[in-house]
């Protein structure tokens, strides 16, 4: 890719500080944009003449690309090499954010978000495994993963504040064009400083058919859940949805089984830790994303918030998620197990998320909401980090790729889950409410209350919900996370001869 030389297996990078920084960039860029275009969509609708019934595109043919073709991007970063596929997905993304900005009707502003999420799709797994695989030492990794976790988990907020302030002071374009400083830096600076170690490519075929199976398997998935929001968990195509993605996923679990180089070894989830840890971290993500949505229209239409306003009232969140990750995660992963980093971790943002069970119109932003917040984002922050670290941690570098996908993945998936499930609840609650108090509203300004009381209702009954999958999380983390070796330390290097660890295996 540039003249720079490739680093050793083993040894330490002398860049590595650098390339996280940009990395770090990547990955915000990423974040931002899941956040940032839900802000400036109901101006972008406006001005496009996108239908109701079609706006829902504008996100979700970014989540089924993103979330479709995770795998094969991680098996992309593997087999081309990771500083290859980020440059190239940064590259891509900034084309079609350009794209995106520059819009003139809604089919060309699916397409742009369509590509944004292929390209992302390549780019995320790719920027975790170069961390993965230039940070060797426990301790530097464990600073660097903290860093990554924050911005990972501080990132949607960011990009709510970002887009407040794009679409209220500049255009809604801006939220798109502002893309591409981000990657040209990215990937400038990439190109320049990161060296990856030798041997950690992936020089098998590909797996056509596991490609296709686990592509169509989670964008079946994926929009099972986007459907189910918008047309109910009855309709038909919703149920045949769900029923394909199982036959797909299944079909995929057998053919990677027996296939010789496989797009997802199964080595690499079967792991108890591994598994343990993307599983737990779905469902965080599934309670998060709900949350982030229904505080924002609780700030924005029961309290008044303007969208900048609303972007500021989540900071504390983002200061939690930052301490949580940089301060107490990166401090303690190396002298204490992960589970019990991980497993508080998660209770403490229940915590945050119980006190949000008691919202009412007229709660507090001080007293409720803030301490709410500074509890979910240092409980979060917390988990999260040790979470990135030992999902990556003892796999070969051959799977580097394919493993930080599966993080990735488990959090898409999360999200959409997260975003239909408690969104469904949430509505159901909200009109058995008002259908149960409208009568004796007699009064516009009565009814009008209702309506709000019935919103703030349907929130709080789908937050009882968060708290429970937050403690779920858990519970599945002390069960299974840290029960064995986190990997089996052995690498293997470009021939495929395996050697002595030379990827520290952090010991818990």
């Amino acid at each position: 890719m540039s003249e720079t030389a490739p680093a050793t297996v083993g040894t330490a990078d002398p860049n590595r500080w650098k390339a996280l920084v940009f990395i770090a960039l990547a990955q915000l860029m990423v974040v931002l944009d899941a956040t940032i275009v839900n802000i400036a969509l109901p101006s972008a609708q406006q001005d496009l003449g996108i239908s109701d019934g079609n706006r829902q595109w504008v996100v979700t043919a970014y989540a089924l690309a993103f979330g479709g073709l995770l795998l094969f991007g991680g098996r992309i970063a593997d087999l081309w090499g990771r500083k290859r596929a980020f440059v190239i997905g940064l590259a891509g993304f900034a084309a079609a954010s350009s794209l995106g900005g520059a819009a003139t009707n809604g089919a060309m502003m699916f397409g742009a978000r369509a590509l944004q999420g292929v390209f992302g799709a390549m780019l995320a797994p790719a920027a975790l495994s170069l961390l993965a695989v230039m940070f060797t030492d426990a301790k530097e990794r464990a600073k660097a993963f903290g860093i990554y976790g924050a911005i990972a988990g501080g990132g949607g907020a960011v990009g709510l504040i970002l887009g407040g302030f794009l679409t209220e002071y500049l255009d809604w374009r801006w939220t798109f064009f502002v893309n591409v400083p981000f990657a040209v830096v990215a990937a400038a600076g990439a190109y320049f400083v990161i060296r990856e170690p030798e041997g950690g490519r992936n020089r098998s075929a590909l797996d056509i058919p596991g490609v296709v199976l686990s592509t169509l398997g989670l964008v079946s998935l994926v929009y099972g859940f986007t459907r189910a929001e918008s047309d109910g968990w009855g309709d038909s195509l919703t149920v045949g949805m769900f029923v394909a993605s199982a036959v797909l996923l299944l079909a995929f679990v057998v053919v990677e089984s027996r296939v010789a180089a496989p797009l997802l070894p199964l080595r690499v989830v079967t792991d108890r830790n591994r598994g343990g840890i993307y599983l737990s971290l779905g469902l965080a993500i599934i309670a998060m994303f709900g949350l982030f949505l229904f505080l924002t229209y609780y700030l924005q239409v029961v309290k008044g918030y303007s969208p900048v306003k609303t972007g500021f009232a989540f900071l504390p969140m983002i200061a939690g998620m930052i301490t949580g990750s940089t301060q107490i995660g990166a401090r303690l992963m190396t002298r204490v197990p992960a589970r019990l980093l991980m497993g508080p971790g998660f209770l403490i943002a229940s915590l945050g998320m119980l006190l949000l069970t008691r919202l009412e119109i007229g709660s507090s932003y001080a007293t409720l909401l803030l301490p709410a917040m500074l509890l979910l984002g240092l409980g979060m922050g917390t988990a999260f980090m040790p979470a990135m670290s030992l999902a990556t941690t003892g796999v070969e570098p051959r799977d580097a790729g394919v493993a930080s996908a599966m993080v990735n993945t488990s959090q898409q998936v999360g999200g959409a889950i997260g975003t239909a499930l408690l969104n469904t609840i949430a509505s159901s609650a909200t009109t058995s409410y008002i259908k149960d108090h409208m009568a004796t509203a007699a009064t516009k300004p009565q009814q009008q209350l209702v309506q709000l009381q019935g919103m703030v209702h349907g929130y709080t009954n789908a937050i009882w919900f968060a708290v429970g999958i937050l403690v779920l999380s858990a519970v599945i983390v002390v069960t299974f996370v840290n029960a064995g070796s986190p990997g089996s330390g052995a690498v293997v290097s470009g021939d495929g001869v395996e050697d002595e660890a030379a990827v520290p295996v952090i010991a818990h």
